[in-house]
């Protein structure tokens, strides 16, 4: 285990990496407050449980980027206490806490995103082929849970995520370009 040296000499990486995931925890706790309004209007408290599971989400992700700026500070004593071995068993706690943690926040996430592309789906806000396709690749992220926890291969687990990353880049784009589908919010019809 030499990472607590490569921490220490890749700090600027470390922090950008950082200062990344906390962008992302911002978005992730933002968009379920923005959408919030939209989508109580066909279910209330699955709107809510959206709104829960990506805060959860958004709070796992703080963690994380503190256990990795935690990893930081003892990369650095480590180097300046002239004894890297010593530290090997904390910083090995941290990697942990960090993989450990990585897994709840893909459980809030993948329940998170069911939710979302379940109301999108109901609401024919997006198109049904839109909100089908998120709602597999967010069951087919799920998988990932149980191999991450046992298996650890990140490369086989980061390929279930693939289905995910592109229907959410699809999505983006389908927002920016059409927007929602405004004949179901303009309804009275709408169940609440």
């Amino acid at each position: 285990m030499k990472y607590i040296g490569a921490v220490s000499s890749n700090e600027t990486e470390v922090f950008i990496g950082v200062l990344l995931l906390l962008a992302l925890t911002v978005s992730v706790v933002i968009i379920p407050i923005v959408m919030f309004p939209i989508l109580k209007r066909y279910n209330e408290s699955l709107a809510l449980g959206y709104v829960g599971a990506r805060i959860f989400e958004g709070f796992s992700d703080a963690i994380m980027a503190i256990s990795a700026l935690l990893l930081v500070i003892l990369s650095r004593e480590s180097v300046n206490a002239g004894a890297p071995g010593d530290f090997q068993t904390s910083g090995a706690l941290l990697l942990a806490l960090f993989d450990w943690i990585s897994v709840l926040e893909n459980i809030s996430y993948c329940f998170g995103v069911l939710i979302f592309f379940y109301l999108l789906h109901q609401s024919n806000l997006v198109p049904r082929w839109l909100s089908v396709w998120g709602f597999i690749g967010a069951i087919v992220l799920l998988a990932r849970v149980p191999l991450s926890m046992f298996v650890f291969d990140s490369l086989s687990t980061a390929v279930l995520a693939i289905p995910i990353i592109v229907n959410e880049m699809v999505l983006a784009v389908w927002f920016i370009v059409k927007g929602f589908n405004s004949s179901p919010i303009s309804s009275e019809s709408v169940e609440t």
